[in-house]
């Protein structure tokens, strides 16, 4: 397998609004990043992933982009910005930035041109078309509300927007917008940039027509077949790696929902010249029903761990994983897949475990080191998201008990994420001198850096274990992934690299569990390398009592 620095690589994603506020405003901001890089470097962060902080009306929290070539205010100026990438370069980490060109906000001036009248030489930047008598071009639902058009009165025609009505889709169909794009790609790359985490980049290439969905349901309808993964992705993609990518080394990271690993391997396969690795979506949709992510329904740790399995081995030679279990769109990881009361410093533990352990690049989200948790705010109010308050709206509007709605935000909601970063138990988590943009979540008291600091047994000292364990050891990197016969709340496997091999046993489930060694690594000698736990020696060598989520790694050796 071909080595690469980004494989070996554990990357941090920062959302700046939420990390540190560094001058009393309420929102974080370049400088903050900037006085807490030395707690990522100990940490050992090898890469940061900074969400967007280019200009911007923030309708969608800075991913509805208005200049591409400039720095919000409220996060600081270019110069903050160079000094912040000087910084991180200086510690030896790389940067790698938001790349979100599905679509732009109606206040950039490309939109403003476009939508200036229907000859305007920029018109064809975004999609643009008539509607069907009274009704939308098509019945396409919006990730952020219910039709993914909007009526332009100035020129009586609809422009698409899979996104918030502020966030117009841009029309890759434009050979010359696409380089413009790729023009503006390279001149962050000249500044210093170590990469791009593409947004949504798998709905850039719509199919032709864009037809309607067949659907005996009223109203609008999901249209993900007609805009995902669409028919000149590829072209669009490997057009993109040779006018840009191709010349730096640097490292590429697609969003892309509803992919399977057959379409990921198109994505990332070295020989197709495209991306380096993609963000899969099949896990975070485990507790997903029919209708969506507001439709949430149980997750076994059978399924769990098959969509791991799946995943780890399609891949494995061809392409490369990317590995997380939580982000910005997503719930906290510790509330979701583990136990955020009794367990919660275990189960976290065992989480990271499982991400560090896989053949992949691990992603840490900011927070997730020292098990922050989901959180419930009393009344929609409090409640800053886009997405999150069209949901609400639309629920109550078509009936639905408002106790409802809110118990589905509580379980699926992004702001379970973007509350302010907990970094003491002062006023505001120490976040902010001022009043935080978002509430920060009420239980910053017990859970925050300073805490866990103080602790030779935190979450934060086991993640710094283990990140630095995956580095002091290849084969948690490069080494094939076996998994082993897997019953009940057990997750096992093996990574193997020529003649060492690891076992890595994770227990699910709040109870003590008996995991019977498997015959094909019975005969072998078991050292511990890594628990979650104080392990007492001696145990019977044919099984290993697994206590309330625990973590063992092992070396095997004949």
């Amino acid at each position: 397998m071909d080595r690469k620095w980004w494989k070996e690589a554990v990357v941090y994603q920062i959302y700046p609004r939420s990390f540190y506020d560094s001058n009393g405003d309420g929102i974080g901001d370049i400088r903050g990043i900037i006085s807490k890089l030395d707690y990522l470097k100990e940490l050992g962060i090898d890469v940061i992933w900074l969400c967007p902080v280019y200009k911007s009306p923030n309708d969608d929290n800075g991913y509805d982009i208005s200049n591409y070539f400039e720095i919000m205010d409220e996060f600081g100026t270019m110069k903050d910005w160079d000094e912040m990438l000087l910084e991180i370069h200086k510690r030896g980490m790389k940067l790698v930035m938001d790349l979100v060109v599905n679509h732009t906000s109606d206040e950039h001036p490309w939109f403003i041109e476009s939508r200036s009248s229907k000859d305007n030489g920029k018109r064809d930047y975004y999609i643009w078309r008539s509607g069907k008598g009274e009704k939308e071009p098509n019945n396409w639902r919006s990730f952020f509300s219910p039709s993914a058009w909007e009526y332009d009165k100035a020129t009586e025609e609809y422009y698409l927007h899979l996104f918030s009505v502020k966030q117009p889709d841009l029309n890759w169909e434009n050979a010359k917008l696409r380089h413009e794009i790729y023009k503006m790609m390279e001149w962050w790359i000249k500044k210093g940039i170590d990469g791009f985490r593409m947004d949504a980049v798998n709905c850039i290439s719509k199919a032709k027509g864009l037809p309607s969905v067949d659907s005996e349901c009223e109203g609008y309808v999901y249209g993900g077949r007609y805009f995902l993964n669409g028919p000149r992705i590829h072209e669009y993609l490997q057009e993109m790696n040779r006018e840009v990518i191709s010349k730096y080394n640097i490292l590429t990271i697609g969003e892309t929902p509803d992919i399977t690993p057959e379409h990921a391997l198109l994505y990332t396969e070295e020989n197709r010249k495209e991306l380096n690795m993609v963000f899969q979506f099949e896990l975070m949709d485990i507790d997903s029903g029919p209708s969506g992510k507001w439709e949430i329904k149980p997750w076994s740790v059978e399924d769990f761990r098959r969509i791991i399995i799946k995943w780890q081995r399609e891949l494995d030679g061809k392409g490369w994983n990317s590995l997380y279990l939580n982000n910005h769109d997503q719930p906290r990881m510790v509330s979701r897949f583990g136990n955020d009361s009794e367990f919660r410093a275990e189960s976290a533990k065992m989480l990271a475990t499982l991400v560090h352990t896989l053949q992949g690049t691990p992603f840490i989200y900011q927070g997730e080191e020292i098990g922050m948790t989901n959180v419930a705010f009393d009344s929609i109010e409090e409640y800053k998201d886009l997405e999150t308050l069209n949901f609400y709206n639309e629920s109550v509007n078509k009936g639905k008990e408002p106790v409802k709605a809110m118990e589905a935000i509580y379980k699926k909601g992004r702001d379970n994420a973007r509350t302010p970063m907990q970094w003491n138990d002062d006023e505001n988590a120490g976040f902010s001198v001022g009043k935080p943009w978002i509430k920060v979540n009420p239980n910053y008291k017990k859970i925050n850096v300073k805490i866990e600091n103080k602790n030779m047994d935190s979450i934060l000292e086991y993640y710094k274990r283990l990140i630095r364990f995956r580095k002091q050891n290849p084969v948690m990197v490069y080494g094939r992934f076996v998994p082993l016969a897997n019953d009940g709340p057990i997750f096992a496997y093996v990574r193997e690299l020529e003649s060492e091999k690891m076992l890595i046993i994770l227990n699910f489930d709040c109870l003590d569990i008996e995991f019977k060694i498997s015959p094909e690594i019975e005969f072998q000698n078991l050292k511990l390398m890594l628990s979650n736990y104080d392990v007492k020696h001696g145990q019977n060598p044919g099984q290993i009592k697994m206590r309330p989520y625990e973590a063992r790694v092992y070396k095997l050796t004949c």
